[in-house]
């Protein structure tokens, strides 16, 4: 647990406000139409960071990983009003420093508009994009 002020970042998924999330979740490019169950079950199998202020849950990320040599950061937002204050510079920070993500040989994410923030905690584009390969089912949502 971190906190700065009125905010606080936790992993305690018992926090985690799963309505608030599968409303921004269900409406972000990314996984827009996502099913409440597929949310649950991500959530479940992820480790989760929660930032909130007082009681209200501003944002949220996840990571995906084996904490040995690879995690993947997804699901990263910050409600508008809470943004262009640092938030998500310290949520990273936080999600960085966490002690089952020390040590790992790859960690990345995927972004369309937060570049920026991404490369001020250390990300970088691919050294080798040919390298890395995908299977994407844009519609899977749409069923």
């Amino acid at each position: 647990m971190h906190q700065e002020g009125s905010f606080l970042i936790s992993t305690d998924k018992v926090r985690l406000d799963l309505g608030a999330i599968h409303s921004f979740l269900n409406t972000s490019y990314w996984a827009k139409g996502i099913p409440m169950e597929v949310v649950r079950r991500a959530i479940q199998n992820s480790l989760c960071f929660g930032l909130y202020e007082a009681d209200t849950q501003i944002g949220f990320a996840r990571v995906i990983s084996d904490y040995a040599t690879y995690a993947y950061l997804c699901d990263v937002y910050i409600l508008e009003p809470y943004r262009r204050r640092g938030l998500a510079k310290w949520l990273m920070q936080c999600i960085l420093a966490h002690p089952d993500l020390q040590e790992l040989r790859r960690f990345t994410l995927a972004t369309s508009d937060a570049h920026g923030l991404y490369r001020k905690v250390g990300f970088a584009p691919l050294r080798n994009p040919a390298s890395h390969m995908e299977i994407l089912n844009q519609a899977v949502y749409r069923k």
